[in-house]
């Protein structure tokens, strides 16, 4: 079994003396694991970071074993974002998200496209934290999970959604919601369109309504919590004041 594709790397661990063993997300294939040797090296540990972008080259001698992979590099990877420690945050979080939501060689090629747009922004200081909160989104939809933001759940209405329901992912009006508040989750205006703008506590809103649905439709079901990056992530947004 031989294959070359586009990756990410979205986790790498030591495997013997030279070796590592590489998570990547890769565009046609979903999520496939591989054997790197000499991954440990000097030479290999800058294009093993989580988010780095490289060529997989994957051999296997059965589709069931694990297989070895030669990986080549493409663009400066996560070594672009070194002067933004916040940015870096994002990236790692996003890679922990992915690995730890998506199965192992089930195709999704809106997860890897979603991630790429991720990858994109996080040059850009003022947007990416929404960027993100768009990818964790397309996970969900990837995933089968996907919010219906589309018109109220209670009414039909589209004017005025405000709010989702924490049970359905549907959205909910203003009017409809409002003797139900305490229990909805808040729905940012940037996601119901691009033009929507970015308010004081939109990114924050975001966030805790991706990791609700991530919790409960992906990670609680596999016996897991979000990634420990994800939730530093939040912890370093609120602490820059960015959320």
């Amino acid at each position: 079994m031989e294959w070359t594709d586009d990756a990410y790397v979205l986790a790498a661990r030591a495997h013997g003396e030279a070796g590592a063993i590489v998570d990547l997300l890769t565009e046609s294939r979903g999520r496939y694991v591989a054997h790197v040797a000499g991954g440990a090296s000097r030479r290999m540990k800058p294009f093993l970071q989580p988010g780095a972008r490289v060529i997989v080259g994957y051999r296997s001698r059965t589709s069931e074993q694990l297989g070895s992979a030669q990986l080549e590099p493409v663009g400066e990877g996560p070594s672009a974002l070194f002067d933004d420690p916040l940015a870096l945050a994002g990236l790692s979080a996003a890679a922990a998200v992915a690995q730890g939501a998506l199965p192992e060689r089930e195709a999704h090629p809106g997860a890897f496209l979603a991630f790429e747009a991720l990858t994109l922004a996080l040059t850009h200081a003022e947007i990416w934290p929404a960027v993100f909160v768009r990818f964790e989104a397309g996970l969900l939809e990837e995933l089968g999970f996907g919010l219906d933001f589309s018109r109220c759940a209670a009414t039909g209405s589209t004017d005025d959604l405000i709010w989702v329901s924490p049970k359905s992912g549907r959205a909910v009006s203003r009017e409809a919601g409002e003797p139900y508040r305490d229990r909805l989750l808040a729905l940012p205006p940037f996601l119901l369109s691009a033009q929507g703008g970015l308010r004081a506590g939109d990114v924050g809103a975001g966030l805790a309504l991706t990791a609700h649905f991530l919790e409960l439709n992906v990670f609680n079901p596999l016996n897991r919590p979000l990634p420990p990056s994800r939730v530093w992530l939040v912890d370093k947004l609120t602490e820059a004041g960015r959320l």
